[in-house]
């Protein structure tokens, strides 16, 4: 792939107990849903800001500012991942409930390139496979 800029944005409730390593962590080994971009592609992350997820606009604003005044990057330039613990069921609870308003927020924000996950462990693999947490699809 040949993006510049990767932004992977974390469900606010979970930053509290998750500092977000196993994402950063899988993005800079190009693991699973990162292996296919290139070894020059960037990588930001940050919350939804919390419930409802109405701050991702203000969030991204100042994120499309920087990248264009600082690096001349284009929003075609970025893709956006929703993390795997606002997109699928996991422990502690199920998918954000906010899900669909904040994909509209990036869309009206000019982000087309969207996709849904992150890191997800072989544990959790698990136990989808198994009926144990719900199963959804991806965009």
């Amino acid at each position: 792939m040949d993006e510049k800029y990767v932004v992977i944005i974390q469900c606010d409730i979970a930053h509290n107990r998750c500092s977000g390593f196993a994402c950063t962590n899988a993005f800079y080994n190009r693991d699973d849903v990162f292996k296919n971009y290139n070894e020059s592609t960037r990588y930001i992350s940050f919350t939804c800001g919390g419930c409802c997820g109405k701050s991702i606009a203000t969030k991204l604003e100042h994120l499309s500012k920087k990248l264009k005044l600082k690096n001349n990057i284009n929003k075609e330039d970025v893709v956006i991942h929703l993390s795997s613990c606002m997109t699928n069921d996991n422990y502690h609870y199920d998918r954000c409930p906010h899900l669909d308003y904040i994909k509209s927020i990036v869309s009206k924000k000019g982000y087309n390139k969207v996709i849904e996950g992150s890191y997800i462990s072989k544990n959790a693999e698990k136990k989808r496979a198994n009926g144990s947490y719900n199963c959804y699809d991806s965009i």
